[in-house]
């Protein structure tokens, strides 16, 4: 029987954790703290022995990497024993293919590794139980037009959730899709979180706040983010 894991950040304002096979949509103003964010919770979900996998398309391996290292994950152990996943998806944007064989952001590619077997014997991947981060799907807007990426993410991407019984945590970029994007997205998922920044007219805080979160109680307000030297985020109490 799995422990009962808390996922950083968006579990500490429900009253009781997402359940497994729930697909989480983070909204994300760029100069937000998400990306901090994805890394905190990948981190505090690693130290609770969850398993990670990171999908990092903001930024190189090796920097998430040493960001982990920073927060305090043994990367090296966990990686050895396949406990932390940090898949490429960075070096595809610059026009080269990643040590992990991702060569093409094009959906009609990526639809071929995303795709789920019909075969009730054949797993959907040996990884289950896990905490799924994708620091930023809009990346794949930048290779494809508007529908064929929204049915990539609903047809191969939500699915991995429950035929793996994890959690996917994705963050889009606001402001750069069209309205039936997002819409396409906030209704098919299980949970809208929302990272921005909060203009005061003093100040400018960083903030988060749960729009929707299905069979889980939450907290909708907004809440302040703090960051500490090391770059780890927490809510602000």
């Amino acid at each position: 029987m799995s422990l009962l894991r808390k996922i950083p950040l968006i579990d500490d304002l429900t009253r009781s954790p997402v359940p497994p096979g729930s697909n989480v949509l983070i909204e994300f103003e760029p100069t937000s703290q998400w990306y901090n964010s994805s890394l905190a919770m990948a981190a505090g979900w690693s130290k609770q022995g969850g398993d990670v996998g990171y999908n990092g398309f903001a930024q190189p391996p090796d920097r998430v990497r040493t960001q982990l290292t920073t927060l305090g994950v043994n990367v090296d152990e966990l990686e050895r024993d396949d406990r932390l996943l940090i898949l490429d998806w960075y070096t595809p944007t610059l026009g080269r293919k990643s040590k992990d064989g991702i060569d093409s952001l094009r959906v009609a590619d990526l639809s071929i590794e995303f795709r789920i077997s019909d075969d009730p014997n054949e797993p959907a991947t040996e990884w289950t139980e896990t905490l799924r981060i994708a620091d930023n799907f809009s990346t794949l807007a930048r290779f494809n037009d508007e529908k064929s990426w929204i049915e990539f993410m609903l047809t191969r991407v939500f699915p991995l959730a429950p035929a793996t019984n994890s959690t996917l945590v994705f963050g889009i970029m606001k402001g750069v899709h069209s309205e039936w994007a997002y819409r396409q997205l906030e209704g098919s998922a299980d949970g809208v979180i929302e990272f921005k920044l909060q203009d005061t007219g003093q100040e400018t805080r960083d903030v988060m706040q749960i729009r929707n979160m299905r069979n889980v109680h939450y907290n909708r307000e907004l809440t302040e983010l703090r960051i500490d030297e090391n770059f780890l985020v927490h809510l602000k109490t």
